[in-house]
């Protein structure tokens, strides 16, 4: 039995390093995608965790599998696509150190993980399901994302969602906006940002804009991330906040 199966992208994150003797900025290849950094996360706390997904058949899907592998997160969900490579995305900081991405994806291998592929054996043996929107942007892995979720709810599992908004990914922000909102019709527990709050509610005040969720979804347990600010929290009616650490 697994602690928690998560569903989605792993990728590349090539983030600034440094400048070179030239004047050329220096960026290191990292592993990413949030749905894998939440089944590694776990792992390293010690509980039992699974990915379900696909990378390129290439350097960079081996690396990752590896990445995974070494944490001790179950890979045997995790597929080689022979008809597209690992997706990248380059991370950009401005002077506040917040973040900006430039993904190439066009397309790449986690937007082409097939429903027939996605293990539901793996899904159905777990307590948890954690999934994201990312793996929402683009057919196939949209149906694959949807109807595992859709798999784990009925099946009894807690469903964990994490929107985790990229606009350069998505053709049209009210798509993203609807495929969201399917992804909140199936969670039980909700980690969200204060810019994806006001996106979904109109509100930036995270106790009127979670409320607005609560009654819409019913969401058992939510997290909204302030930045410096901490994390604002609500289990039903019951809320508070937690500073940054």
């Amino acid at each position: 039995m697994y602690d928690l199966v998560s569903l989605g992208e792993l990728l590349i994150d090539f983030t600034p390093a440094s400048i070179s003797d030239n004047g050329n900025p220096l960026f290191e290849c990292n592993p990413g995608g949030a749905p894998a950094n939440v089944a590694v996360a776990l792992a390293k706390l010690g509980k039992k965790t699974a990915f379900i997904g696909k990378v390129g058949n290439d350097q960079f899907g081996m690396f990752l599998k590896k990445t995974l592998m070494d944490v001790n997160v179950d890979t045997d969900g995790l597929i080689f696509a022979e008809d597209a490579n690992t997706t990248l995305a380059f991370v950009h900081l401005d002077e506040r150190g917040d973040r900006s991405f430039s993904f190439y994806r066009k397309p790449g291998a986690d937007i082409m993980l097939e429903e027939k592929e996605v293990n539901y054996d793996m899904i159905k043996n777990s307590k948890i399901f954690h999934f994201g929107s990312v793996s929402m942007t683009n057919q196939p892995s949209r149906d694959a994302t949807i109807n595992s979720a859709r798999y784990a709810k009925e099946n009894g599992l807690i469903v964990s969602f994490d929107p985790n908004l990229r606009p350069p990914l998505w053709a049209d922000l009210n798509e993203a906006k609807e495929m969201i909102r399917i992804g909140l019709g199936f969670a039980d527990v909700l980690k969200i940002s204060e810019e994806e709050l006001y996106f979904l509610t109109g509100t930036e005040d995270a106790e009127e804009g979670s409320m607005i969720l609560y009654k819409e979804y019913g969401t058992k347990l939510m997290f909204i991330t302030l930045g410096a600010k901490g994390c604002f929290f609500r289990f039903g009616d019951n809320t508070g906040h937690l500073p940054a650490y």
